[in-house]
């Protein structure tokens, strides 16, 4: 009683909180987050890939600090990653097994829990087929867990059904690489932002979503900034040449800045007839994507087209870099390939500052891209090449008419299944579906058709984990060791801090130990105990492709630091994956969205971040600093919306679209967002924009268009 009162009176000045103390490392800082230890690691969130130490004392996370000789940070974190030490103590940690028993999820022994995950699995496949089981995977793990788990699934329970979160948010961009330049593996890096003389961002808000990113940029002084996007972002705001094109115009506008430049001559001839194929047809189909056309279907002038052309045909070198919103798209992949029909036909890619270049989404989504065995065979190796299948075989051991020869079923593909039920067992790993998924009552409908659903996370309950039949308690970021690969292809290393708590295992270990139960871990995984023993394998796997590990170890990663596969830059050479050595030019037209306003639903939803969260807020809706920062959703709303509708800023709203509502959300009135559009962030479940989105997919990456759907507003 006697504190509250000294507060009061103000003689508490709470002295021992908030002291500051010399720390023999980083020097002065608060008392408090002065630890006993700095363990050098890499954040768990985006794909930027920031360098970074995190403090531990008596046994617990207590700081974060930027790692200062860090290339991609060089010291500096975003408001994630400053409180990231805080994910691994907070509330609601997944501590032991559970298994649902008389309809309650009951704690188990994990003997039980995997034997039960086997025993079932194993059952539903005797019973419908290998293929009735399927796995959901995530863009989380370290590059060693993901190549684990792609043998585990795909030679040890002989299911191609096995797909990861990256499918949600990448996988445009590796079917967009994969086509033009015959490998996924984007060719650029982040210095390339520093050399650049123009910097073309398309759907990328880098200065709210990947601030480290626009630390990059900043640096660069003499370059132009030219950004399209249907949204004033902070980034927009920024440029020196802002583009408001209309929803789902991109590669309108793409086709266009291409008409343009050969028509004026812009283009480097003797690059195109070296180093690609197609241009002819190129150049004969983009003749109607003329000014006036293209002016009509972007809502963007003659003249500020124009004026983009040949701002970006002059340029000594010149850098398009994208991320969702050109990924969630029903044509992300063609929209992909035209960004490099764009960098192909003026030679801007193998250069400083020259790049077609994806801004990758989660911290690991390249080490799955690369090792995990899902959209490809490891090492970016083809599923119908049997050359690729024999040299596997004959790395693993392992019979070559075991081997997948075609992918198996991508994520939305495997959530149809169910809905048909073709697939009778699922494994949801480190996802977060009952967020993240579009049109959410599909989801459920689908999942209810289920009969055994294990979900392996770090947390209980999330909204997925509340769903299943059994609970797998995993060790998160600063529990375990491996590696993260960033988006411009550089390989750091994540170290183990602390112990998980409670029961929970690391998901290796997890993988390993189910291995045994199905008898398949001394073939799989000869004397294996550690993450670095997969490290080995992998780079033995990789040696001598795009993707080459062969070099990196982890002496050379603790001693020098992160390190780049393929150098700073592919492509270098003008030899690209392809069977005649050169890049394919396309031509792809313009498709109308999948869901088109109509009088009962006027508008079109756009969703996205903000920099606070995280994908589904598993871990950053329970860190109290963050949820401060962005306690709730919001829906933005043009001024001219707003007053025909009589309605005030932060009023509560209704949104609906045909699949379904968000009750009570708040409006906040913004010149943002153009007439006609509303704007939601996608992280809360409290406020789903999954419950309005429309389960549409790019047909070649199999991708959701989470960017546009109908949707009509109502006040409260």
């Amino acid at each position: 009683m006697l504190t509250p009162l000294l507060k009061f009176l103000g003689l508490d000045i709470a002295k021992e909180k908030y002291s500051y103390g010399i720390d023999p490392q980083f020097g002065f800082m608060s008392s408090a987050k002065i630890p006993d230890r700095w363990v050098k690691t890499t954040c768990g969130y985006c794909s930027v890939g920031c360098g970074m130490y995190l403090g531990v004392k008596n046994g617990k996370a207590i700081s974060v600090r930027g790692d200062p000789d860090h290339p991609v940070n060089e010291g500096t974190l975003c408001p994630k990653g400053l409180s990231e030490h805080h994910s691994i103590h907070a509330k609601g940690r997944a501590l032991h097994p559970l298994l649902k028993i008389d309809g309650k999820l009951r704690k188990v022994s994990w003997d039980m829990a995997l034997d039960t995950l086997v025993g079932r699995m194993l059952a539903i496949q005797r019973r419908y087929g290998p293929e009735a089981m399927g796995v959901l995977s995530t863009g989380q793990l370290v590059t060693e867990e993901f190549y684990t788990l792609g043998k585990l699934i795909q030679l040890g329970f002989k299911t191609t059904n096995y797909d990861g979160n990256t499918t949600l948010c990448m996988a445009s961009a590796v079917s967009g690489y994969k086509r033009s330049f015959g490998s996924d593996g984007p060719p650029g890096c982040y210095e390339d932002l520093e050399k650049a003389d123009v910097v073309f961002l398309i759907g990328a808000n880098i200065a709210d979503n990947h601030p480290i990113l626009w630390n990059h940029l900043r640096k660069n002084e003499k370059r132009i900034l030219i950004v399209a996007d249907p949204r004033v972002t902070k980034t927009a705001m920024l440029a020196d040449l802002y583009l408001p094109l209309k929803p789902r115009s991109d590669i309108a506008l793409l086709n266009g800045l291409i008409h343009i430049l050969i028509r004026d001559n812009k283009i480097n001839a003797d690059y195109i007839d070296k180093h690609t194929e197609g241009f002819n047809d190129l150049k004969k189909f983009v003749e109607k994507f003329n000014p006036p056309n293209v002016s009509k279907t972007t809502g963007l002038s003659e003249d500020l087209i124009e004026k983009t052309a040949h701002i970006y045909g002059n340029a000594p070198s010149a850098f398009i870099g994208w991320t969702m919103g050109v990924n969630h798209s029903t044509q992300g992949t063609e929209t992909v390939n035209v960004i490099n029909n764009l960098a192909l036909i003026t030679g801007q890619i193998g250069r400083p500052g020259a790049s077609p270049f994806s801004i990758t989404g989660q911290c690991n989504a390249m080490g799955t891209r690369e090792a995990g065995f899902t959209s490809s065979l490891p090492g970016y190796r083809k599923f119908d090449n049997q050359t690729d299948r024999e040299e596997l075989a004959q790395l693993w051991n392992w019979p070559v008419e075991e081997i997948p020869k075609t992918r198996g079923w991508a994520y939305p593909d495997i959530i149809e299944g169910i809905f048909k039920g073709v697939i009778k067992g699922l494994w949801i790993i480190a996802t977060n579906p009952f967020v993240s998924y579009p049109n959410q009552k599909l989801l459920s409908d689908a999942v209810s058709r289920l009969e055994f659903l294990v979900v392996q996370d770090g947390y209980h309950p999330i909204p997925t984990s509340a769903m299943a039949d059994l609970v797998l308690p995993a060790a998160i970021w600063g529990e375990k060791e491996g590696t993260y690969t960033n988006s411009e292809r550089r390989v750091s290393k994540v170290n183990k801090a602390l112990d998980p708590p409670g029961e929970a295992k690391s998901d290796f270990t997890i993988f390993l130990e189910v291995s045994k139960r199905l008898g398949a871990f001394d073939k799989l995984f000869p004397g294996w105990k550690k993450p670095e023993d997969a490290f080995n394998e992998w780079r033995e796997i990789s040696r001598n492709r795009l993707c080459d590990y062969s070099e990196i170890t982890y002496e050379r990663l603790r001693n020098e630091g992160p390190i780049q596969w393929g150098g700073e830059r592919l492509y270098s050479d003008g030899i690209f994956k392809t069977e005649s050595g050169k890049a394919k030019l396309f031509c792809v037209d313009c498709h109308e969205m999948p869901e088109a306003p109509r009088s009962d639903f006027p508008f079109i939803l756009n969703t996205g971040r903000t920099v606070e969260h995280w994908h589904t807020r598993t871990k950053t809706g329970r860190i109290e600093v963050l949820e401060k920062m962005s306690p709730e959703a919001w829906a933005e709303m043009n001024p001219h919306d707003a007053k025909k509708l009589k309605l005030r800023q932060h009023d509560l709203i209704r949104v609906l679209s045909q699949r379904g509502s968000i009750e009570k959300i708040a409006v906040r009135i913004t010149a943002i967002v153009q007439p006609g559009q509303i704007f939601i962030p996608f992280h809360y479940i409290e406020a789903c924009a999954n419950n309005l989105t429309v389960a549409e997919f790019d047909p070649l990456s199999r991708e959701p268009n989470y960017k546009q759907c109908a949707v009509r507003v109502e006040r409260i």
